[in-house]
């Protein structure tokens, strides 16, 4: 495993607990800010899974 999947997966948290926080307190900036990260974490964890199924490494 590669650092984008590690940073990815934080990025999705980060992004899930933002949403979250948006929609409890009703902050639609807020919870659009955490669908943005999380977005972004996925992307990033989909593209340390190319990288490393490139090495040869499982996915």
């Amino acid at each position: 495993m590669n650092e984008d999947r590690f940073t990815g997966a934080a990025k999705e948290v980060k992004g899930e607990i933002k949403k979250q926080a948006g929609d409890l307190t009703g902050d639609r900036d807020l919870e659009a800010s955490g669908r943005a990260d999380k977005a972004e974490g996925k992307i990033d964890k989909f593209a340390g899974k190319v990288k490393d199924f490139l090495r040869g490494g499982r996915s």
